[in-house]
């Protein structure tokens, strides 16, 4: 088959952090392929077609790239951030295990980008730099209880945790719950970062202590990032440096 498929990280908004190696994939396609508001992040030009989708359909979203490639066109399936981190990637290849054969002869591959959370952390500092996690607090695909044992766990463990997708109109409760989990198992000093549309125009970096964070502070394009219990802020001339030492003692 001449045709091929690509699951591309757009990154966290601004341009300039999509990488070379998306960008010149984007340049070669034919389809492009993703959520609507990533879509419209790629600009038209002539033999490109865009097809745009709800949030709520990737395993659809994921058999309509496919079906493009085995018909020999070069497809770009878009996401925000990096592709496998909470988005397309992993749908694409549940759609390919379950679909039909020919799908797998197709030229798939992931081209990674940069996540929302790596570049919240650098803007703030490096708040992940000894061990992390990562949850999503959405619970469209999976219970509720399950996010509650994970977090239960990171904070036992005493992970730095971002938190993607924290608190949505639907589900304000969610992140009040979240709160709530950590006053119970972390001290009030706990430092934690809400990070906003991170290299937009609309960009806004608060960090506060757990015991002043609210639910309001954050929504669904915001990450949040709960540092360890060893994560300090750092006072510079410039501006606070949020970071967690790598170094752990016995």
């Amino acid at each position: 088959m001449s045709g091929w498929v690509r699951i591309a990280g757009l990154g966290p908004g601004d341009d300039a952090l999509v990488t070379p190696e998306v960008s010149a994939a984007l340049a070669e396609a034919t389809d492009v392929v993703g959520y609507i508001p990533y879509v419209a992040r790629v600009a038209e030009r002539p033999g490109l077609t865009l097809h745009s989708s709800d949030n709520r359909v990737e395993l659809n979203r994921a058999a309509q790239a496919l079906d493009l490639a085995a018909e020999g066109r070069r497809v770009v399936v878009v996401s925000s951030g990096d592709p496998g981190v909470f988005a397309m990637a992993s749908a694409m290849f549940e759609a390919v295990e379950n679909g039909p054969a020919t799908w797998r002869g197709l030229d798939i591959a992931v081209l990674p980008g940069i996540t929302a959370m790596l570049a919240a952390a650098a803007r703030a500092g490096a708040p992940l730099g000894h061990d992390f996690c990562a949850i999503n607090l959405s619970d469209n695909l999976k219970p509720w209880s399950l996010i509650e044992k994970r977090l239960q766990l990171a904070i036992a463990g005493d992970f730095a945790v971002a938190l993607y997708n924290p608190r949505s109109k639907s589900r304000p409760e969610g992140f009040e719950k979240t709160l709530e989990l950590l006053r119970d198992g972390c001290e009030p000093e706990r430092l934690i970062l809400f990070a906003r549309a991170v290299s937009t125009p609309e960009e806004a970096l608060r960090i506060v202590p757990l015991a002043e964070a609210a639910p309001e502070m954050a929504d669904m394009r915001t990450v949040v990032i709960i540092g360890s219990s060893r994560t300090r802020l750092l006072e510079m001339n410039s501006k606070p440096m949020l970071y967690t030492p790598r170094f752990t003692p016995e």
